[in-house]
């Protein structure tokens, strides 16, 4: 069957949907995660659209949010599935996943964006396989004997989120920063470092996720 005419301009206004949905998103990730309580069109301006062309794609401030943190969690599942496929040993595979999440400053969403909306029921279904996942590159490294037997995998957020904390005055500066820390935290989290007993329980899966209730 013959290409139609319009063939033409409606993939070029899909590709142009496309990018506005690219620089909305990149948009929302800046203005919300300096002021999570900015409006909307605070995000409509950074990505230089239109209101209306933003509403057509995300109804509320609410399901861009939503969106936002899904698309984080996309990222840490990604990384956390490349390290279990990876070839290098459990250590490595450990290292090279938080640096991986590290790198794509996922958590600074939740830092900055957690108790702000009312997380999807795919949300769950995520961090469901997103906990599965991440879990089972910690327990190789614990089986394999190269990480302190006391670090929990609780701790894994904790351990993101104090390095999210670390930023510089350029990307690449804040980058090299984490990483300094990062390596600090690595020496730490090796069996030998192990000298004494933590003072007090990793965070509970209920402490995690209470910061996730919408706050009122």
């Amino acid at each position: 069957m013959p290409n139609s005419p319009r063939t033409g301009p409606l993939s070029g206004r899909k590709a142009q949907a496309n990018r506005n949905d690219e620089a909305i998103l990149r948009a929302a990730r800046e203005v919300f995660v300096a002021d999570p309580s900015a409006p909307i069109s605070a995000v409509a301006k950074e990505a230089g659209v239109g209101i209306s062309a933003l509403y057509r794609r995300y109804e509320s401030k609410e399901v861009l949010l939503q969106t936002l943190c899904a698309n984080g969690l996309e990222t840490y599942i990604a990384c956390a599935e490349a390290a279990l496929a990876s070839e290098a040993g459990p250590w490595e595979a450990f290292a090279g996943f938080v640096r991986a999440v590290i790198d794509a400053d996922v958590h600074a969403l939740t830092v900055n964006l957690a108790g702000t909306f009312t997380p999807t029921p795919a949300m769950f279904e995520q961090t469901a396989r997103a906990v599965d996942l991440a879990g089972q590159v910690l327990e190789r490294a614990r089986a394999a004997g190269v990480i302190r037997a006391d670090f929990a995998f609780t701790d894994i957020a904790m351990l993101l989120e104090q390095l999210t904390a670390v930023t510089g005055p350029s990307v690449e500066r804040t980058r090299e920063l984490r990483h300094r820390y990062l390596a600090m935290h690595f020496d730490a989290l090796r069996p030998e470092a192990a000298t004494a007993e933590m003072p007090g329980p990793p965070p509970s899966d209920e402490e995690l996720g209470a910061r996730w209730i919408p706050r009122g």
